[in-house]
């Protein structure tokens, strides 16, 4: 999908999700090309708060993303 159609996404599963997901998960915008995924993740793990959705549109070899939800780690 598009960055727009991702945003979309990204923006009613926050609005359906229960709080306590919200406080164990990112849920963010990512290239949906691995190797651009794996690359914008390995970075924003460093240092989440320095990311917003439209951070992801740099890391996009090709235009198309998906959003993702993974595990906070235990210190954040």
């Amino acid at each position: 999908m598009n960055y727009k159609e991702a945003l979309e996404h990204k923006n009613e599963s926050l609005k359906n999700a229960d709080e306590s997901v919200l406080k164990q998960y990112h849920l963010v915008i990512a290239p949906a090309n691995t190797d651009d995924s794996k690359k914008y993740i390995d970075d924003f793990l460093k240092n989440p708060e320095k990311f917003d959705d439209e951070s992801c549109k740099k890391y996009s070899s090709d235009g198309h993303f998906e959003v993702m939800s993974f595990k906070k780690e235990e210190d954040e």
